[in-house]
């Protein structure tokens, strides 16, 4: 069975209302496939990934990065930098789940860490 993939980065971020429901497990998981393997759904329920680094000044230029991301889709993550890493958890508050717009965040954030990569 061929999965289908999302050009989801492309995708503008579009907030819930507050007035529907979170995704259903199955969307969630189908639009989880379009992401780099490092996501995840966590215990919680949000999208989750990890990027490792070399360094504190590593984690944190890219934290920079993709809180510029975050701050021109007007959708706003949880990141913790700590040595060596960099942890990432979407979800939208509004509705206390997932919604499209988280995925179409964390392919914008797959984008830029590719492209700091390419740079590092």
């Amino acid at each position: 069975m061929v999965e289908e993939k999302f050009d989801l980065a492309n995708e503008r971020c579009e907030p819930p209302s507050g007035n529907e429901f979170p995704l259903p497990f199955n969307d969630a998981m189908r639009l989880l496939q379009s992401l780099h393997e490092a996501w995840s759904i966590n215990n919680n329920g949000h999208l989750e990934r990890v990027f490792l680094h070399k360094d504190f000044s590593d984690a944190l230029n890219l934290a920079t990065l993709l809180g510029k991301v975050a701050v021109e889709a007007k959708h706003y993550p949880d990141m913790v930098v700590a040595y060596g890493l960099l942890r990432v958890e979407i979800w939208s508050h509004a509705i206390n789940g997932l919604w499209r717009s988280d995925f179409v965040l964390a392919a914008k954030f797959d984008r830029t860490s590719s492209e700091f990569w390419e740079l590092s």
